[in-house]
């Protein structure tokens, strides 16, 4: 039979829009409560997660573990949230960006102009430094964007297990950095759009302090959807995180 697994919240600082949950960091508090910590399990290397609604905030969400295969409903009563699974999927890095490129183009990033959701936790302009990631993706030239992060001390939730002197970021934290970066390779200004799925490996959470490299690539267009994928590059050029996205085209006065 299903088994429910405690209540789950997504705190309000944690939002993409400013009613609802910043979707890279929801899945990634869902893709948890699926494999433990699946950066360190070789039976789930990768999670896809399907967000069905906006998460909404500060509410107390119901996590169902499913018998028939390794998957996870998040739940609002018997509103379906969002769904994960685990996959076997290869996942191709994005090229990397040197750090003093990325820093570079951080000034030419769109949403400093526009932005359809300014509060959003991972790339929100108004979001103060130590609040939300402050990850603001630039063009590169060559149809990548890239943008220069460096975990603040306020995001420390995790202790390195070799080195308990070293603090990393959440998983959650670590999925919200790479989600609106893939948003960012296409018009977002133009064409505003929200996460639907993402699917990501993460082979090490970001050290706290160090400063990473998060890349962004279009993959295509289909309709409605948008298919991007991205990377974080820790400062000695190794890849962290993986994922790639679908997202859907909005109407932003529909999420706030």
């Amino acid at each position: 039979m299903p088994a429910t697994d405690g209540a789950l919240q997504i705190p309000a600082r944690f939002c993409g829009p400013s009613r609802s949950g910043n979707g890279g960091y929801t899945a990634g508090l869902l893709a948890e409560r699926l494999a433990g910590h699946p950066h360190l399990d070789p039976e789930c290397p990768v999670v896809e997660v399907t967000l069905r609604v906006p998460p909404p905030l500060e509410t107390d969400l119901t996590v169902l573990h499913l018998d028939d295969v390794p998957s996870a409903q998040l739940l609002d009563g018997d509103a379906l949230v969002a769904e994960a699974r685990c996959t076997a999927e290869e996942l191709s890095p994005v090229d990397e960006v040197s750090s003093e490129q990325a820093a570079e183009v951080m000034a030419d990033y769109p949403g400093l102009r526009s932005h359809p959701f300014p509060r959003c936790f991972a790339c929100g302009p108004e979001r103060a430094e130590g609040d939300g990631l402050r990850i603001f993706p630039g063009p590169v030239g060559d149809g990548r964007v890239a943008s220069v992060w460096v975990p603040h001390e306020s995001l420390a939730e995790a202790s390195d297990l070799l080195d308990p002197g070293v603090q990393r970021v959440n998983l959650a934290t670590t999925w919200a950095a790479l989600d609106c970066v893939g948003g960012w390779t296409t018009d977002l200004e133009g064409r505003p759009m929200v996460l639907g799925r993402i699917a990501a490996r993460v082979d090490a959470l970001p050290v706290v302090g160090e400063r990473h490299v998060v890349v962004g690539a279009e993959l295509s267009t289909e309709g409605r959807k948008t298919f991007t994928a991205s990377t974080i590059y820790d400062s000695d050029g190794r890849i962290v995180a993986r994922a790639r996205h679908t997202w859907i085209a909005v109407d932003p006065a529909a999420f706030g």
